[in-house]
């Protein structure tokens, strides 16, 4: 039983060792621009709110024709 607690015990210190540094990926997020896909994911999001800006408003004022 204690051979395998300190087994565990060692192998989890090895992989954290091992993993808490991670991959270098320099070369390859270096190479990719981001720039144009924030714009476009944000453009999407301010349409979207548009539309959901929209469709409140318009709840709302057939809410009130409704109750007038």
């Amino acid at each position: 039983m204690f051979k395998k607690i300190a087994f565990l015990a060692a192998l989890s210190t090895v992989a954290t060792g091992a993993l808490a540094a991670g991959p270098d990926l320099t070369p390859l997020t270096s190479v990719v621009d981001f720039g144009t896909v924030i714009t476009a994911v944000l453009a999407i999001a301010g349409l979207l709110a548009g539309v959901y800006v929209a469709i409140k408003g318009a709840k709302i004022v057939i809410g009130m024709v409704r109750g007038a």
